[in-house]
């Protein structure tokens, strides 16, 4: 569906015309991989900081520039009193702060420092990366309220931020390395994020993996390479798109919807080169039927990479009007069928499973975290999968498997087409980024979550929402 507003902006005298009307006036963001123009800057903030940061940049080719400070004993004063903060010589592409050696308030003041002159010479599509600790990681509650003020900084810049820039908060844990950190700084740092704004997460120290992830891939942009991803609820949309992704980047992906989508979903398989599996995943022993189509199609030894659940359904009403099977249906679509495959394809003996050091990604909802009106099926199934992952996650670290979920906000789909107009032009404006989000901004975000060299990453829930107002 053609987003008005940019159609009604798509001239210079109409464009103008909405700036002096105070619409918003979004952007078209950087999308895919490669890295921001202009320089990358590196500040930090407190004693040592994580030596992280510098060994990933290094370790992804990134050089960086020393970060300028603004010292209000060393710059005059305008009229205000505000003055001037020093300036790059050129556009900068992404300041990235780490701070997690921050304990101190007067170290929050280092971060502004920091922060002021970058943001004053960041160009369109820009990054801020801030590197924090997890508050109950470190000592005292100085320290702790500091690391926390991080994300009240990342939140407030992010929404301040135009031309398509955005700023996240990464939370490393104190044994992560370079190699923890890369996967996420390199999503981070370059178009993939398009839509991911205002987000904290964590990064915590891989453990057992599939692989060392202190060694760069041979191809940094195939990490799938000779690995098989399970897509289910594929044959359009954001699925179609996810599976678009994994196969550029290198994946053998299996495409899973339920038979009456088997034209489209035959489609898109033979696009991606991939294989089709028509299955509606509540039938008892769709896992198994997964596991026996890998085995079939992959041989015996074969193994599933990751399994992406991104099948579901809606069925909307107010709670009041709600029934046994509009109630039922929802859940067991959305979340009880999604136990019922892990519990089978985790199965270690089970030919054509999950591998050890494989990823489980479930594409959940801003809806989860937030409800929404006349959605408590829905919302109670998606906040259930949030639930399934902080759960999950724990009990399958000594297998170096991963568990992690997307939560999209708005999302330009058949679906979101079909909302009435004024919901739906207040849906897309109503976040940072002043537009709404495209399937490939999830595929995107599950694929770094997928990632083998993203073993660090686990137990999180990321918003691709482009920093919605609702469940801010």
């Amino acid at each position: 569906m053609p987003d008005l507003l940019s159609a009604l902006t798509s001239s210079p005298v109409a464009r103008a015309v909405g700036k002096q009307l105070g619409l918003p006036q979004p952007v078209t963001l950087r999308r895919g991989r490669g890295l921001p123009g202009g320089p990358v800057v590196l500040g930090v903030v407190g004693p040592g900081g994580s030596g992280a940061v510098p060994d990933a940049l290094g370790g992804l080719g990134i050089g960086t520039v020393e970060a300028l400070r603004d010292d209000p004993a060393a710059r005059s004063t305008d009229e205000d009193g505000s003055g001037h903060p020093p300036a790059y010589q050129e556009r900068i592409g992404a300041v990235v702060v780490d701070a997690s050696g921050a304990r101190t308030v007067a170290d929050l003041e280092s971060v502004r420092a920091v922060l002021r002159p970058a943001l004053n010479s960041l160009g369109a599509c820009g990054r801020v990366v801030l590197v924090g600790t997890p508050a109950e990681a470190v000592e005292g509650p100085e320290a702790g309220a500091v690391q926390q003020a991080l994300e009240g900084i990342t939140r407030s810049v992010g929404k301040e931020l135009r031309a398509g820039a955005t700023a996240n908060l990464v939370r490393v844990a104190a044994d992560s390395t370079g190699g923890d950190l890369r996967s996420t700084l390199s999503f981070l740092l370059d178009g993939r994020s398009a839509y991911v704004c205002g987000q904290p997460w964590h990064v915590g120290a891989s453990g057992r993996s599939a692989e060392p992830t202190t060694e760069r891939p041979a191809d940094p942009t195939r990490p799938f390479e000779s690995r098989i991803v399970v897509v289910t609820g594929a044959a359009r949309g954001i699925g179609a798109e996810i599976a678009r992704v994994f196969t550029r980047d290198g994946a053998a992906v299996v495409v899973v919807d339920i038979p009456d989508a088997g034209q489209p979903l035959s489609t898109v398989a033979n696009e991606v080169g991939g294989t089709a599996l028509q299955l509606d995943i509540t039938v008892p022993g769709a896992g198994r039927r997964i596991a026996d189509h890998v085995a079939a199609r992959h041989g015996t030894g074969a193994r599933i990479h990751a399994i992406v659940h991104n099948a579901g359904i809606t069925r909307d009403k107010l709670l009041v009007n709600t029934d046994e099977d509009r109630w039922g249906s929802v859940l067991d679509v959305n979340l009880a069928a999604q136990l019922r495959i892990n519990t089978l394809l985790l199965d270690p003996n089970q030919p054509g499973g999950l591998a050890d050091g494989g990823r489980i990604v479930t594409v959940a909802s801003t809806s989860g975290i937030a409800g929404n009106r006349g959605q408590s099926n829905y919302a109670a199934s998606k906040a259930g999968l949030i639930g399934l992952v902080r759960a999950l996650a724990p009990e399958l670290a000594d297998r170096g498997i991963t568990v992690n979920a997307v939560a999209p906000g708005f999302i330009e789909t058949d679906m979101t087409g079909r909302i009435p107009l004024a919901t739906r032009e207040f849906a897309r404006r109503f976040n940072s980024l002043q537009q709404g989000g495209k399937p490939v901004d999830v595929a995107e975000t599950i694929a770094y979550l997928a990632d083998p060299f993203s073993a660090a990453v686990t137990g999180q829930v990321l918003r691709v929402c482009g920093q919605s107002q609702i469940g801010a």
